[in-house]
């Protein structure tokens, strides 16, 4: 029986190839608590010896991650939640950006908000044809101001705009392939699979300082972003108070 409060499971393989799988009922949105849990195991993984490259999942067959919890947006009631709350956001794609170790992104559904930052802070993204992204935020009251450095960093800040701007547009698996959040993307999940398999199980025969040393050079120039998300997450936890956001909100979940 499935958790109504959602999972995060980290398991590891024979070859090295650690396995960090989210679960949410609703749409794999992400409470403060499952971020948190997400966080956790990222930096888990990267100073486990054993593992050697990462996998970041989520459950399920249409939806890669609904972004932040809306019930728990609703209920921020002051400035010190609302940061705390989206600084989870900021501490995975921190963790991501500092992880020693490749993480693979297997994204098989619709992201949206923290799920397209999710996207942009892994090496290297798997999607399926069903991957549309969406950058709702703005159009909640608040912005993408914590994902939007991982997200501009990855497809560059005209696309960034484009998917800020046009809140409420889903952009197809094709649009994010061209733009380079994704790097391949495939018709189904078992075609997928198979691709994540072959680099994965490829990665693990590499050397693990090269790796780690590849690495640091694609998140060169990111060093202050432990400041940079600090900030931006206190943006977006003041924002989330207005009674535009409260009443957007609310509509949604009543629809």
């Amino acid at each position: 029986m499935k958790d109504n409060s959602g999972s995060v499971q980290f398991d590891i393989d024979q070859n090295g190839i650690g396995t960090i799988k989210f679960y949410h009922p609703l749409s794999n949105s992400l409470p403060g608590e499952l971020l948190k849990k997400i966080s956790d195991n990222i930096n888990l993984a990267s100073e486990n010896k054993q593992v050697k490259v990462i996998i970041l999942k989520s459950e399920g067959n249409r939806a890669f991650c609904g972004g932040a919890s809306f019930e728990e947006l609703i209920n921020i009631q002051n400035l010190n939640e609302g940061k705390i709350f989206f600084s989870g956001f900021a501490n995975v794609i921190n963790a991501c950006r500092k992880c020693s170790k490749i993480i693979i992104g297997r994204v098989q559904g619709k992201a949206v908000g923290g799920g397209v930052g999710l996207a942009s802070a892994v090496d290297y993204c798997y999607a399926t044809q069903h991957s549309a992204v969406k950058l709702s935020e703005l159009a909640l009251g608040i912005g993408p101001f914590v994902v939007g450095p991982a997200v501009e960093r990855k497809i560059g800040l005209s696309a960034m705009s484009t998917l800020a701007i046009n809140a409420n547009k889903w952009f197809d698996a094709d649009w994010a392939l061209q733009k380079g959040l994704y790097a391949e993307i495939f018709d189904n999940n078992d075609e997928m699979d198979l691709a994540i398999k072959k680099l994965s199980n490829d990665l693990s025969s590499y050397s693990l300082e090269a790796m780690k040393k590849l690495k640091k050079t694609f998140w060169e120039g990111t060093d202050h972003w432990d400041d940079l998300l600090n900030k931006r997450a206190e943006i977006s936890g003041s924002l989330i108070l207005s009674d535009f956001s409260k009443e957007t909100i609310h509509k949604i979940q009543n629809k």
